[in-house]
């Protein structure tokens, strides 16, 4: 990752224009590929930025500069859209080797709150059969596959706050599940023990159900797992 903190204007230019005035910000280069412009506030969201594919082209001394700046970048993706950076002035530019990230871990509550759901999977609504925990995809496990009464196939990601992050994260593994023509089509449940407002608007919103789990009540409910009787 490149980390860059420059007096920057930023423009993009495409579907939409945006402008960004000259100010101090930082800026983050990401070895997928990524260019996000942050100031120091907005938490984490990005003033702007480029999401992969894209290229970024610096140039640097160049006597067709604007009036002024010290570099320019052009970052563009494939649909020709462009990101245009215009540094005046750099302060810190620094590049590190983050390695192979392990991924998110589930906390206690969130990783019980899946086993328990898995074992007790009418929960989510009478008919409903467990295909698989953690069921693997090219960007991350699906916490829970299942089955309806109908046959049709059900992915659940579980959370113990149900946030918009986790509807995004849903709404990903549903576009790529829905590829697999033996899976497919493919419906999507956002289980939470609490669910936001914002996100149960996204998620109704692009067809997804929200369901909101008793953790006490799941772990209180009497397993037939393993009796005879």
């Amino acid at each position: 990752m490149r980390l860059v903190i420059a007096r920057c204007q930023v423009d993009y230019v495409g579907r939409l224009t945006a402008h960004l005035p000259m100010a101090r910000r930082l800026l983050l280069i990401k070895a997928d590929g990524s260019v996000l412009v942050h100031s120091d506030g907005g938490s984490y969201k990005p003033l702007n930025w480029m999401s992969p594919p894209c290229w970024l082209a610096e140039r640097n001394g160049d006597a067709q500069l604007p009036e002024g700046a010290e570099a320019l970048w052009v970052v563009t993706n494939k649909a020709g859209e462009e990101l245009r950076i215009t540094i005046e002035d750099v302060e810190h530019d620094s590049s590190h080797e983050l390695g192979v990230d392990p991924g998110l871990v589930k906390d206690g509550v969130e990783a019980h709150l899946q086993e328990l759901l898995a074992e007790h999977v009418q929960t989510l609504g009478a008919g409903y059969t467990l295909i698989r925990r953690e069921y693997m995809t090219a960007i991350g496990p699906v916490d829970l596959l299942c089955r309806d009464a109908d046959g049709g196939t059900v992915a659940v990601e579980i959370k113990r706050r149900g946030e918009i992050d986790g509807v995004e994260q849903l709404t990903r593994y549903l576009e790529l599940l829905n590829r697999d023509p033996l899976l497919a089509p493919v419906a999507g449940v956002f289980a939470a023990q609490q669910i936001k407002p914002q996100a149960r608007t996204l998620a109704e919103d692009r067809g997804i159900r929200c369901l909101t789990l008793d953790y006490d009540a799941l772990r209180g409910t009497e397993s037939n797992e393993f009796r005879l009787f």
